[in-house]
């Protein structure tokens, strides 16, 4: 849909760049506020890996969002961007020293901890520190999620979390350490999930999971179920944001929530995903011997997601009204990868045409590398243009 964009002002940059909606955003931060609000209990946090744009963070944190982070330096960059330390949390399998002290001296919300290792290290440093460390432990719930296998976490064969039998383990030896204080247990099953099902079997292992708890006498502060809710790459216009009712809805239903406790996601893709474009110029149109290629000046080290999970972005000529042709698009890397998209239909292309390429405001700039020591592309939001 071409009436999105700034197109005059578009010719006047440098390609290629990120273009991120922020009237969008700021929608959809408005119906997560709502959708999560009409349940008691359920906070959200914003996964910093998806886009850690200063601005875009900024608007997120503005928005009353958490911060969900999986580095020191996403740490430092929701710091920075206004993000309270205590609605921060902290993943990751694998933490340095550093990065653990960063979260003590802050005094992060909670650890979300893959390990016993881990756990001791937490402990010895906080002891250093005289001070103690919320944690709650991730466990590898074993639940498959209906999306790209480099995208599955939640399987026991991934590398993430603590398995199942071990849960009861882990909770005993975090009761011997005196400088860490358990709190909650933290899932997280996959990234781009579109069937609610997936969430709804992850809340039946949730509730089986607290029941072999109790029985124990171990009660729970804190649920964390991570994020992973997907958005409609094929239909950015018609559908700009996901369910987010049906979302929260489904684990209102099936997750028995205790009075005590609170419920954390985790989302990333869902909050920033459709409202960055990747804006690209095409060099040349070259005619080959059974297709024909629009070449342009955006390749994987600006977007990465074609080249690495084979991933889908709706591709739009945002400077021709002409009739549709049959092109690949591709970038000017001398790699086989180097392919956007494959026998799609754009307006007749010519040379210098803009070409959006949609739904990227996750896992886009993000991602981006300086391979072939290119530049790497900026970000502009709205306000900017």
């Amino acid at each position: 849909m071409k009436g999105i964009y700034p197109i005059e002002k578009f010719k006047q940059k440098a390609t290629p760049f990120y273009y991120y909606d922020t009237q969008l955003l700021r929608q959809t931060l408005r119906a997560i506020n709502e959708e999560a609000g009409k349940h008691e209990g359920f906070c959200v946090h914003y996964a910093v890996k998806a886009n850690a744009n200063a601005k875009i963070l900024g608007i997120i944190a503005h928005s009353g969002l958490g911060a969900d982070c999986v580095s020191g330096g996403e740490i430092k960059a929701a710091v920075a961007a206004g993000f309270p330390a205590d609605k921060i949390v902290y993943a990751g399998v694998g933490k340095s020293d550093w990065e653990i002290q960063l979260g003590l001296d802050l005094g992060i919300l909670a650890f979300n901890v893959e390990s016993i290792p881990e756990l001791e290290v937490i402990n010895e440093l906080a002891e250093k520190s005289n001070t103690v460390a919320r944690v709650a432990f991730r466990i590898n719930p074993n639940v498959g999620a209906h999306t790209h296998a480099h995208i599955t976490t939640g399987l026991a064969e991934n590398k993430f979390g603590i398995s199942m039998r071990d849960m009861e383990t882990v909770i005993e030896r975090a009761a011997e350490l005196k400088n860490v204080k358990f709190v909650g247990l933290h899932f997280h099953i996959g990234s781009q999930i579109l069937e609610m099902g997936d969430f709804q079997a992850l809340c039946n292992r949730v509730n089986e999971l607290q029941d072999q708890l109790e029985r124990h006498r171990i009660h729970v502060e804190t649920i964390n179920v991570g994020g992973g809710l997907g958005i409609d790459y094929q239909h950015p216009n018609r559908v700009s944001m996901p369910d987010f009712k049906a979302y929260f809805d489904t684990y209102a239903k099936f997750l028995k929530l205790r009075s005590w406790q609170t419920l954390h996601f985790e989302l990333g893709r869902a909050v920033v995903g459709q409202m960055g474009s990747l804006i690209t110029r095409t060099l040349y149109v070259k005619q080959g011997d059974f297709k024909q290629f629009a070449i342009v000046d955006a390749g994987f080290p600006d977007l990465i997601r074609p080249a690495l999970y084979q991933a889908y972005h709706k591709i739009e000529n945002i400077s021709s009204e002409e009739p549709l042709e049959t092109y690949d698009v591709v970038g000017p890397i001398c790699e086989s990868s180097d392919v956007f998209a494959k026998a799609i239909d754009l307006n007749k292309v010519h040379r210098g045409d803009l070409i959006a390429i949609r739904s990227a405001g996750a896992y886009g700039e993000i991602m981006a590398s300086q391979y072939n020591c290119r530049p790497l592309p900026k970000g502009f939001i709205t306000e900017e243009l």
